[in-house]
This record gives C-alpha cells, sequence and structure tokens, in this order.
C-alpha cells in the first residue's frame, strides 16, 4: 500500500507515520510526508497513492483545497482533522473516513479496516462524483444518477438523462461511498433502487432487472435473495 499524509504539524505527522508503519507493518509499499497544500498536489500529480491522510488545516491553507483536486481520483482519502463539525462536509466529498483528532492507533486501524472490508455497509454520504473534463472538474450529483457499471479500474455512470461519462474509482471503492438507495446488484453493476421497475425470473435461474427506461441488466444469483428482501421490505 502507497500512503501519503499531508500534515502541517511536525510531531503529529511523525506519529501518524509511525501508527501506520505499525498497523500496516509488511503491507506498506511506500510512506511519504509532506507539510502543505502544493506540496501535496505537486506529490499527487507524479504519484501513485492508494491513501491519502489528510489535515484540513495546512499553516493556515484549507485542506478542502485538496480535495476538491483529487475528489475524482482513484485512491481512498481519510481526513485526520481536530474539525468535526467539518466531518458532514468532507463525507460529501467522497472520504473513506473522519478521524477526529485527538486519536489512538485503535481508531486510526478502524479506518484503514474500512479500506479491506468487504462486509455490506450503510452506506456513505457521498453526494457529488467529480469528473475531469477539459482540465476542469465537473460535479454530477448522486441523485442523477441510473445505474454504474464496472468498466476495469474505471466505472462507467449512466444518468438519467442517458448520457454517459467514465469515472476513474473503481465499483468496489464507489460501493463504501454512495449514500443508500443505491445496491450492489451484480458483480459489475450499482443500481438506484428508485430505478428499477421490477425483477425477472427467466429460465435456467438467470435473474435480470428491468429499469424504468426499459434497459435490463444482470442480477447476480448471490445478490438475488437480498435485493428481493430489501426491494420487498420497501414496497
Amino acid at each position: 500500500m502507497k500512503i501519503l499524509i499531508i500534515e502541517d504539524e511536525t510531531r503529529i505527522a511523525a506519529r501518524i507515520e509511525r501508527m501506520t508503519r505499525s498497523l500496516l507493518a509488511d503491507k506498506l509499499e511506500r510512506l511519504n510526508r509532506v507539510d502543505n497544500v502544493a506540496d501535496g498536489l505537486s506529490f499527487l500529480a507524479n504519484q501513485a497513492v492508494d491513501v491519502l491522510l489528510l489535515d484540513l488545516n495546512l499553516n493556515g491553507e484549507d485542506g478542502f483545497s485538496v480535495l476538491a483536486s483529487v475528489v475524482s481520483r482513484s485512491f481512498h482519502t481519510i481526513v485526520l482533522s481536530a474539525h468535526s463539525e467539518q466531518a458532514i462536509t468532507a463525507f460529501e466529498y467522497g472520504v473513506l473516513d473522519f478521524v477526529p483528532k485527538p486519536f489512538d492507533e485503535n481508531r486510526l486501524a478502524q479506518a484503514f479496516l474500512r479500506i479491506s472490508s468487504q462486509e455490506h455497509h450503510a452506506g456513505g454520504n457521498l453526494k457529488f462524483l467529480a469528473l475531469k473534463k477539459g482540465g476542469a472538474i465537473c460535479m454530477i450529483d448522486t441523485k442523477d444518477l441510473r445505474y454504474i457499471k464496472g468498466a476495469g479500474i474505471y466505472t462507467e455512470l449512466h444518468l438519467k438523462d442517458g448520457k454517459q461519462e467514465l469515472h476513474d474509482k473503481s465499483l468496489e471503492k464507489l460501493e463504501y461511498l454512495l449514500p443508500p438507495g443505491f445496491e450492489r446488484v451484480h458483480k459489475s453493476y450499482i443500481v438506484a433502487v428508485d430505478q428499477i421497475e421490477k425483477i425477472m425470473i427467466n429460465s435456467g435461474s438467470k435473474y435480470e432487472l428491468l429499469l424504468k427506461n426499459a434497459e435490463v441488466i444482470p442480477i447476480g444469483r448471490t445478490r438475488y435473495v437480498q435485493l428481493k428482501a430489501k426491494l420487498f421490505n420497501e414496497s
């Protein structure tokens, strides 16, 4: 795992590094530290990372400027901040976790555990997905999504207006971040539940979803029972 820490207080940065090395041990491939927004953005522009550990107050600079620049990138971001009142806004940017300062190693371990956990989760608070288009960042409201299709390390966003956009985050990473109302129905599909018309059962125990726009997408056999129960409970 490749980690970048952006933290302006040397003592705290060293403590975060020490905890991270202890928690990840041989899973850690590379760890770097910078103490300001400019160096952080420069590093992220030139080096691949898996996880960004980000403080929001960096020598008077706003860490949200980093989030705004990297929100469309494929890595996870964990915010480490004393400003708990900013947690909701941070989650709207799509961060994986918000760890309030002061924190101990156990709390940081919980944040890292979210990266590898395969358990179903209650949903995040992500309100927008950011796309890089023509050198600018375009924000797409999650309410405008019909479904998301996996495309290798990328995803295809299928919108209610019929448009399609390519996003840098994988289906697995988006599954952690999307708000309630989205359901993983197949290894390659996440669907907005309000766009489902009905479940269809075809010959050979083949399950499919008919969407309200008449599109049909597959349902994984292992996910059929869970999806049926969810739709039944919500009806």
